[in-house]
């Protein structure tokens, strides 16, 4: 019998120019997912022109949040945007950098790969990148791959990645590749008009290095009337019905939307020579954006952490939060708590009103106290608390301080002298001197107790969730813990690392060394966030009942 002939992707290249931060990944995002609920098979890419290998080292003031996939890459977060759009698992397959395609080079280079000749950026770099561009395609797994570009158009260092493109587009057939560009269409107060010269100028850029847009997504805070996209389209050079307009949403979730009224797939399908009659089956989708947008109750989370200036920092925190609020049919308002404002004097002000508290992710000593004091109140005073990574770190160490009494308890990555060691470096990272890729990383086993309030969260024993971290619970003190009445409820039994601990007796009381915020989805909304905003929720509501009861309850 013949074998089944492997799929052969198409490939879609997203671009933008004019500015930065237009959103290139929500379009790009948007667009597999109309793809997908039309029955194909898509996955999205991330090209970064930064020389770092991955954003692991990168400050979250200047890069924002570091996701981390399954298989322990290190990734942009706009991998975060695409797993939680589709539904769908990446890799480091899925994020690509400048950094990675010099070190794969040299690599080579070093090996004798190149047989003495001239190492240079064309031919050796954008085969590089090539090669990158066209992998996932390869596997058989996919009928289109996006591929999303960063960076601006006319930046020094994205001329390696659009010369690739060019040279993916000039060595495949007409219709297995498409370029879709997202501009910015200005409105200008003082003339009372759309100005279309900017998107002129950044497809001018593009058309500069060899690439010809397909598609123009416009961004703009106005509609645009059709003499509007009729003039783009002349001096662009592309059909009318190739220009999209990009009207700001209140969400990035309304976005699909707003691309299946302008068509944006069935233009994709038309220019890739895709015949595709399935309705788009966006029903799961249009439910969960209409609890999203009409929630029945409200609640304020507050979220504790050291880099609360840049939201981006916590990008998939923020985004459990909505997911978990429309399953709960609720909104949440969080409240960004700097650590380093809170003081054993203020945290009464600061979080007496809240619903419930996150503590959230991080590194190093600034602001560990505020986090300290933060947990403190909330588990005298029985509010919801949820601790991440060093969230549950700095909840042990509240709790040996002010229940078992070690006054001076502490983690050795802030002090490595301490008498009570209660958070120490992993076995494994106490020989790691490089600091790139070398954490605790991508997916492990856990397993449950039962009769706790982890079991009765995810229902099940056996668990795997997502890692980022070189300092774990230290099993030496574990006894005294639990003789306290703080009991380690999910244990990697591969290396005894403790993943989960709690409280049994407070309301709903729960850290996690892993980061269940990688892996929430608006079709998966993760049951650790669901079932923290239910208890916040509840929280509130008894709250509620108690101050309408006795008016002079503050």
């Amino acid at each position: 019998m013949a074998s089944k002939a492997q799929k052969t992707a198409k490939y879609i290249f997203v671009t933008g120019g004019v500015t930065s931060s237009l959103g290139k990944g929500i379009i790009a995002s948007s667009l597999a997912k109309l793809l997908q609920a039309r029955g194909l098979s898509v996955t999205i890419q991330k090209f970064d022109p930064y020389l770092n290998i991955d954003p692991g080292t990168m400050n979250p003031y200047e890069h924002g949040e570091c996701y981390v996939t399954d298989d322990g890459a290190e990734t942009d977060l706009d991998l975060g945007h695409y797993e939680r759009f589709l539904n769908v698992r990446t890799s480091q397959a899925n994020n690509v950098t400048t950094g990675r395609v010099y070190h794969n080079v040299i690599t080579a280079e070093r090996r004798g790969d190149f047989l003495g000749k001239t190492v240079q950026v064309i031919p050796h770099i954008t085969d590089e990148l090539k090669r990158n561009m066209l992998l996932l395609g390869q596997t058989g797994d996919y009928d289109i791959v996006i591929t999303e570009i960063g960076g601006c158009v006319g930046d020094i260092e994205s001329l390696p990645f659009l010369e690739a493109v060019r040279q993916v587009k000039f060595e495949m057939e007409e219709h297995d590749t498409l370029v879709i560009h997202l501009t910015l269409i200005p409105y200008l107060n003082s003339a009372g008009e759309l100005k279309t010269k900017p998107t002129q100028h950044s497809v001018r850029m593009l058309q500069e290095s060899g690439i010809q847009p397909d598609i123009l997504v416009c961004r703009s805070e106005h509609p645009l009337p059709y003499d509007i996209r009729k003039k783009i389209a002349l001096f662009c050079n592309v059909q009318v019905n190739s220009v999209i307009e990009a009207m700001d949403a209140d969400t990035i979730y309304a976005v699909p939307l707003l691309m299946l009224k302008e068509r944006l797939d069935q233009r994709a399908l038309y220019m890739l020579d895709i015949y595709n009659d399935k309705d788009v089956d966006l029903d799961s989708w249009k439910t969960f954006l209409s609890r999203l947008k009409n929630p029945m109750d409200s609640i304020r989370i507050g979220l504790v952490g050291k880099y609360v200036e840049l939201h981006d920092a916590y990008k998939s925190i923020v985004e459990s939060f909505i997911h978990a609020g429309a399953a709960n049919e609720c909104k949440v308002n969080i409240e960004w708590i700097h650590s380093e404002s809170l003081t054993s004097d203020n945290v009464v002000e600061k979080l007496e009103n809240l619903d419930g508290v996150l503590v959230a992710p991080g590194f190093g000593e600034r602001g560990i106290d505020g986090k300290i004091s933060a947990i403190q109140y909330v588990r005298e005073n029985n509010i919801p608390f949820f601790g991440i990574c060093l969230g549950m770190q700095m909840a042990v160490i509240e709790y040996a301080r002010n229940v078992i009494g070690w006054e001076n308890a502490h983690s050795v990555e802030m002090h490595h002298d301490t008498d009570h060691p209660v958070i120490h470096l992993m076995k494994d990272q106490k020989d790691v001197s490089n600091k790139g890729g070398t954490m605790r990383l991508g997916a492990y086993a856990c397993r449950i107790k039962k009769d706790t309030l982890a079991h009765s969260i995810y229902g099940k024993t056996n668990i795997s969730e997502r890692h980022r971290h070189r300092y774990e619970f230290n099993n030496k003190y574990l006894k005294d813990f639990e003789e306290k009445g703080l009991i380690a409820t999910g244990i990697n039994t591969e290396n005894d690392l403790v993943e989960m601990m709690e409280l049994p007796s407070h309301p709903f009381y729960i850290g996690v060394q892993f980061h269940p915020e990688l892996k929430s989805t608006v079709m998966n909304p993760h049951p650790l966030f669901v079932n923290f905003v239910r208890a916040a929720l509840t929280y509130s509501l008894e709250r509620k009942t108690v101050e309408s009861l006795n008016p002079l309850i503050h």
